[in-house]
Protein backbone atom coordinates (compact mmCIF):
# COMPACT_ATOMS: atom_id res chain seq x y z
CA UNK A 1 0.00 0.00 0.00
CA UNK A 2 0.97 3.65 -0.26
CA UNK A 3 1.75 5.53 3.04
CA UNK A 4 3.37 8.99 3.53
CA UNK A 5 6.66 7.99 6.17
CA UNK A 6 9.62 10.08 6.78
CA UNK A 7 13.21 8.81 7.50
CA UNK A 8 14.00 11.98 10.27
CA UNK A 9 12.31 14.92 11.96
CA UNK A 10 12.55 18.08 10.39
CA UNK A 11 9.91 20.46 7.88
CA UNK A 12 6.98 19.45 5.58
CA UNK A 13 10.04 18.62 2.70
CA UNK A 14 10.86 14.87 4.94
CA UNK A 15 7.46 13.51 4.50
CA UNK A 16 7.87 10.92 1.95
CA UNK A 17 5.42 8.61 -0.53
CA UNK A 18 6.39 5.10 0.06
CA UNK A 19 5.34 1.62 -0.15
CA UNK A 20 4.81 -0.39 2.82
CA UNK A 21 2.95 -3.76 3.82
CA UNK A 22 -0.78 -3.23 4.31
CA UNK A 23 -1.34 -3.91 8.22
CA UNK A 24 -3.70 -6.48 8.90
CA UNK A 25 -6.63 -6.47 12.09
CA UNK A 26 -5.25 -8.30 15.38
CA UNK A 27 -8.32 -8.97 17.78
CA UNK A 28 -11.06 -6.69 18.46
CA UNK A 29 -9.46 -4.43 15.30
CA UNK A 30 -11.07 -3.62 12.46
CA UNK A 31 -9.38 -2.85 9.14
CA UNK A 32 -10.20 0.35 7.20
CA UNK A 33 -9.69 1.67 4.08
CA UNK A 34 -8.58 5.07 4.34
CA UNK A 35 -10.69 7.62 2.02
CA UNK A 36 -9.50 10.79 4.11
CA UNK A 37 -7.20 11.20 6.99
CA UNK A 38 -7.10 14.64 8.73
CA UNK A 39 -4.18 16.82 9.76
CA UNK A 40 -3.70 18.22 12.91
CA UNK A 41 -0.88 20.77 14.64
CA UNK A 42 0.06 17.51 16.55
CA UNK A 43 0.91 15.73 12.90
CA UNK A 44 3.28 18.86 12.54
CA UNK A 45 4.68 18.95 15.82
CA UNK A 46 5.44 15.25 15.54
CA UNK A 47 7.25 16.00 12.15
CA UNK A 48 9.30 18.58 13.16
CA UNK A 49 10.79 16.27 16.49
CA UNK A 50 8.70 18.77 18.89
CA UNK A 51 6.42 16.46 20.16
CA UNK A 52 8.14 12.77 20.46
CA UNK A 53 4.97 10.69 20.79
CA UNK A 54 6.25 8.06 18.29
CA UNK A 55 9.71 8.24 19.49
CA UNK A 56 12.01 8.20 16.19
CA UNK A 57 11.34 7.98 12.85
CA UNK A 58 10.39 5.96 10.71
CA UNK A 59 6.79 5.98 11.33
CA UNK A 60 3.94 7.03 9.78
CA UNK A 61 2.07 10.26 10.66
CA UNK A 62 -2.07 10.61 11.53
CA UNK A 63 -4.82 10.19 13.75
CA UNK A 64 -7.92 11.46 11.91
CA UNK A 65 -9.24 8.97 9.55
CA UNK A 66 -12.62 7.83 7.82
CA UNK A 67 -13.08 5.31 5.26
CA UNK A 68 -14.88 1.86 4.93
CA UNK A 69 -14.31 -1.82 7.17
CA UNK A 70 -12.45 -3.57 4.57
CA UNK A 71 -11.80 -7.07 7.32
CA UNK A 72 -13.21 -7.43 11.04
CA UNK A 73 -10.88 -9.06 13.01
CA UNK A 74 -11.67 -11.79 16.08
CA UNK A 75 -14.18 -10.27 18.86
CA UNK A 76 -14.49 -6.40 17.10
CA UNK A 77 -18.13 -6.14 17.52
CA UNK A 78 -19.81 -3.50 16.02
CA UNK A 79 -19.13 -3.58 12.16
CA UNK A 80 -19.05 -5.51 9.26
CA UNK A 81 -16.98 -5.06 5.90
CA UNK A 82 -18.49 -2.31 3.67
CA UNK A 83 -19.67 -0.38 7.17
CA UNK A 84 -18.21 3.67 6.67
CA UNK A 85 -16.62 4.61 9.65
CA UNK A 86 -14.56 7.18 11.31
CA UNK A 87 -12.54 7.94 14.17
CA UNK A 88 -9.10 9.13 15.89
CA UNK A 89 -7.78 5.33 17.02
CA UNK A 90 -4.94 4.72 19.39
CA UNK A 91 -3.97 8.15 19.98
CA UNK A 92 -1.34 9.11 21.18
CA UNK A 93 -0.15 5.90 20.14
CA UNK A 94 0.71 5.47 16.62
CA UNK A 95 -2.81 5.11 14.23
CA UNK A 96 -1.00 5.71 10.85
CA UNK A 97 -3.68 7.12 9.37
CA UNK A 98 -1.84 8.63 6.18
CA UNK A 99 -1.49 5.41 3.91
CA UNK A 100 -4.18 3.62 2.02
CA UNK A 101 -5.32 0.98 5.01
CA UNK A 102 -4.97 1.64 9.00
CA UNK A 103 -6.59 -0.28 11.48
CA UNK A 104 -8.40 0.64 14.58
CA UNK A 105 -9.41 -0.77 17.57
CA UNK A 106 -13.60 -1.13 16.84
CA UNK A 107 -14.37 0.96 20.12
CA UNK A 108 -12.60 4.10 18.91
CA UNK A 109 -14.62 4.64 15.37
CA UNK A 110 -17.89 5.10 15.13
CA UNK A 111 -20.66 4.44 11.93
CA UNK A 112 -19.79 7.58 9.62
CA UNK A 113 -23.16 10.08 9.94
CA UNK A 114 -24.35 9.91 6.34
CA UNK A 115 -24.51 13.80 6.36
CA UNK A 116 -20.57 14.34 6.43
CA UNK A 117 -18.84 13.42 3.13
CA UNK A 118 -15.27 11.08 4.03
CA UNK A 119 -13.58 14.22 4.16
CA UNK A 120 -15.86 16.53 6.65
CA UNK A 121 -15.67 13.24 8.81
CA UNK A 122 -11.82 12.44 8.49
CA UNK A 123 -11.58 16.62 10.05
CA UNK A 124 -13.54 15.96 12.60
CA UNK A 125 -12.52 12.78 15.45
CA UNK A 126 -9.50 14.75 17.10
CA UNK A 127 -10.63 18.47 16.80
CA UNK A 128 -14.31 17.94 17.72
CA UNK A 129 -13.31 15.19 20.38
CA UNK A 130 -10.77 17.87 21.65
CA UNK A 131 -14.12 20.66 22.15
CA UNK A 132 -16.41 17.80 23.13
CA UNK A 133 -13.70 16.88 26.00
CA UNK A 134 -13.24 20.39 26.80
CA UNK A 135 -16.45 21.73 27.13
CA UNK A 136 -18.50 19.07 28.44
CA UNK A 137 -16.76 16.35 29.75
CA UNK A 138 -14.21 18.65 31.50
CA UNK A 139 -16.36 22.14 31.33
CA UNK A 140 -19.39 20.67 32.07
CA UNK A 141 -20.51 23.27 29.83
CA UNK A 142 -24.22 23.49 30.25
CA UNK A 143 -27.44 25.66 28.67
CA UNK A 144 -27.31 29.48 29.77
CA UNK A 145 -23.79 29.33 30.65
CA UNK A 146 -21.15 31.85 29.02
CA UNK A 147 -17.89 30.57 27.50
CA UNK A 148 -15.15 32.21 25.83
CA UNK A 149 -13.39 30.55 23.00
CA UNK A 150 -9.94 31.72 21.82
CA UNK A 151 -8.64 31.07 18.58
CA UNK A 152 -11.87 30.20 17.16
CA UNK A 153 -11.60 29.74 13.57
CA UNK A 154 -9.09 27.42 13.86
CA UNK A 155 -9.43 23.19 13.68
CA UNK A 156 -10.49 22.98 17.36
CA UNK A 157 -12.22 26.56 18.11
CA UNK A 158 -14.69 26.54 14.93
CA UNK A 159 -15.98 23.27 16.25
CA UNK A 160 -16.33 24.17 19.92
CA UNK A 161 -18.16 26.93 18.99
CA UNK A 162 -20.66 25.06 17.36
CA UNK A 163 -21.03 23.12 19.92
CA UNK A 164 -21.35 25.47 22.18
CA UNK A 165 -23.84 26.80 20.81
CA UNK A 166 -26.10 23.19 20.50
CA UNK A 167 -25.30 23.25 24.13
CA UNK A 168 -27.26 26.78 24.53
CA UNK A 169 -24.55 28.30 25.89
CA UNK A 170 -23.96 32.53 25.07
CA UNK A 171 -20.64 32.26 22.92
CA UNK A 172 -17.96 35.30 23.05
CA UNK A 173 -15.25 34.30 20.19
CA UNK A 174 -11.66 35.76 19.88
CA UNK A 175 -10.37 35.94 16.19
CA UNK A 176 -7.90 37.53 13.84
CA UNK A 177 -9.71 39.89 11.90
CA UNK A 178 -10.07 38.57 8.52
CA UNK A 179 -11.57 35.38 10.29
CA UNK A 180 -14.48 37.46 12.74
CA UNK A 181 -17.06 37.24 9.91
CA UNK A 182 -16.36 33.52 9.79
CA UNK A 183 -16.51 32.84 13.33
CA UNK A 184 -19.88 34.89 13.61
CA UNK A 185 -21.31 32.89 10.60
CA UNK A 186 -20.66 29.89 12.82
CA UNK A 187 -23.10 31.21 15.98
CA UNK A 188 -20.84 33.03 17.99
CA UNK A 189 -22.77 35.38 20.01
CA UNK A 190 -20.08 38.06 20.53
CA UNK A 191 -16.88 38.34 18.37
CA UNK A 192 -13.55 40.05 19.60
CA UNK A 193 -10.97 41.08 16.83
CA UNK A 194 -8.12 40.44 19.56
CA UNK A 195 -5.60 42.62 17.51
CA UNK A 196 -7.63 45.58 18.37
CA UNK A 197 -9.57 45.01 21.33
CA UNK A 198 -8.57 43.75 24.53
CA UNK A 199 -10.48 40.78 25.33
CA UNK A 200 -10.30 41.51 29.56
CA UNK A 201 -11.71 44.52 29.12
CA UNK A 202 -15.25 43.56 26.23
CA UNK A 203 -15.44 39.96 27.38
CA UNK A 204 -17.34 40.40 30.64
CA UNK A 205 -17.48 37.49 32.89
CA UNK A 206 -17.61 34.04 31.69
CA UNK A 207 -18.08 30.66 33.20
CA UNK A 208 -15.65 28.91 31.60
CA UNK A 209 -12.94 29.99 29.12
CA UNK A 210 -11.27 27.32 26.48
CA UNK A 211 -8.16 28.05 25.80
CA UNK A 212 -5.73 26.55 22.72
CA UNK A 213 -2.91 28.96 23.86
CA UNK A 214 -1.60 27.96 27.08
CA UNK A 215 1.46 29.66 28.76
CA UNK A 216 1.08 33.22 29.74
CA UNK A 217 -2.60 33.32 28.03
CA UNK A 218 -4.06 31.05 30.83
CA UNK A 219 -2.85 34.01 32.88
CA UNK A 220 -5.12 37.09 30.97
CA UNK A 221 -7.73 34.69 30.58
CA UNK A 222 -8.41 34.28 34.41
CA UNK A 223 -9.46 37.58 34.79
CA UNK A 224 -12.83 37.02 32.66
CA UNK A 225 -13.53 34.22 35.02
CA UNK A 226 -16.17 33.87 37.25
CA UNK A 227 -15.20 32.52 41.10
CA UNK A 228 -16.04 28.60 40.43
CA UNK A 229 -15.36 29.02 36.66
CA UNK A 230 -13.08 26.73 34.93
CA UNK A 231 -10.28 27.29 32.45
CA UNK A 232 -9.88 24.29 29.92
CA UNK A 233 -6.35 24.74 28.73
CA UNK A 234 -5.33 22.70 25.40
CA UNK A 235 -1.81 23.66 25.93
CA UNK A 236 0.21 23.44 29.49
CA UNK A 237 -0.92 26.85 31.31
CA UNK A 238 2.02 28.99 32.97
CA UNK A 239 2.95 28.31 36.52
CA UNK A 240 1.57 31.52 37.84
CA UNK A 241 -1.72 30.52 35.93
CA UNK A 242 -1.96 27.36 38.20
CA UNK A 243 -1.60 29.19 41.61
CA UNK A 244 -3.77 32.30 40.74
CA UNK A 245 -6.43 29.71 39.38
CA UNK A 246 -6.41 27.95 43.08
CA UNK A 247 -6.01 31.20 44.87
CA UNK A 248 -9.12 32.39 42.91
CA UNK A 249 -11.20 29.67 43.21
CA UNK A 250 -11.31 28.89 39.50
CA UNK A 251 -10.74 24.94 38.62
CA UNK A 252 -7.94 24.46 35.79
CA UNK A 253 -8.65 21.91 33.80
CA UNK A 254 -5.56 20.74 31.35
CA UNK A 255 -6.97 18.31 29.22
CA UNK A 256 -5.09 15.91 26.23
CA UNK A 257 -8.02 14.28 24.03
CA UNK A 258 -8.02 10.61 24.02
CA UNK A 259 -10.16 8.17 21.60
CA UNK A 260 -13.99 8.29 22.51
CA UNK A 261 -16.58 6.15 20.85
CA UNK A 262 -19.44 7.77 22.77
CA UNK A 263 -18.28 11.21 22.01
CA UNK A 264 -18.03 10.60 18.32
CA UNK A 265 -21.42 9.35 18.50
CA UNK A 266 -22.62 12.53 19.91
CA UNK A 267 -20.71 14.89 17.20
CA UNK A 268 -22.35 12.40 14.46
CA UNK A 269 -25.81 13.15 16.01
CA UNK A 270 -24.97 16.98 16.34
CA UNK A 271 -23.50 17.00 12.51
CA UNK A 272 -26.67 15.08 11.19
CA UNK A 273 -29.12 17.78 13.00
CA UNK A 274 -27.52 20.45 11.46
CA UNK A 275 -26.01 22.24 14.02
CA UNK A 276 -22.32 20.73 13.59
CA UNK A 277 -20.33 21.80 10.28
CA UNK A 278 -17.04 21.03 9.55
CA UNK A 279 -15.09 23.80 7.83
CA UNK A 280 -12.49 22.33 5.57
CA UNK A 281 -10.42 24.67 4.23
CA UNK A 282 -8.43 22.33 1.58
CA UNK A 283 -8.10 18.60 0.81
CA UNK A 284 -4.62 17.41 -0.48
CA UNK A 285 -3.71 14.37 -2.04
CA UNK A 286 -1.60 11.49 -0.05
CA UNK A 287 1.40 12.33 -1.63
CA UNK A 288 1.32 16.04 -0.90
CA UNK A 289 1.36 15.53 2.36
CA UNK A 290 4.23 17.94 2.46
CA UNK A 291 2.19 20.46 1.18
CA UNK A 292 -0.74 19.90 3.13
CA UNK A 293 1.58 20.80 6.04
CA UNK A 294 2.80 23.46 5.29
CA UNK A 295 -0.23 24.87 4.14
CA UNK A 296 -1.26 24.16 7.59
CA UNK A 297 1.15 26.58 9.05
CA UNK A 298 -0.81 29.28 7.37
CA UNK A 299 -3.62 28.69 10.34
CA UNK A 300 -6.03 28.51 7.18
CA UNK A 301 -9.82 28.39 8.64
CA UNK A 302 -11.05 25.31 9.73
CA UNK A 303 -9.20 22.06 8.79
CA UNK A 304 -6.95 20.50 6.28
CA UNK A 305 -7.29 16.93 5.27
CA UNK A 306 -5.74 14.16 2.98
CA UNK A 307 -8.13 12.82 0.13
CA UNK A 308 -7.56 9.15 -0.77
Amino acid sequence: MRAITQATVGGPEVLELAERPAPQPKSGEVLIRVRAAGVNPVDAAVRGGYYPLLGEPPFVLGWDVSGTVEAVGPGANGFAPGDEVFGMPNFPAEAAAYAEFATSPATEVAHKPAALDHASAAALPLAGLTAWQGLVTSGKLKAGDRVLIHAAAGGVGHLAVQIAKALGAHVVATASPGKVDFVRSLGADEVIDYTSRDFVAVAGQVDLVFDPLGGEHAEKSLKVLRKGGVLVALLDPSEKAKSDAEALGIRLERILVRPDREGLEELGRLATAGELKVHVAKSFALEDAGAAHAFLATKPRGKVVLAL
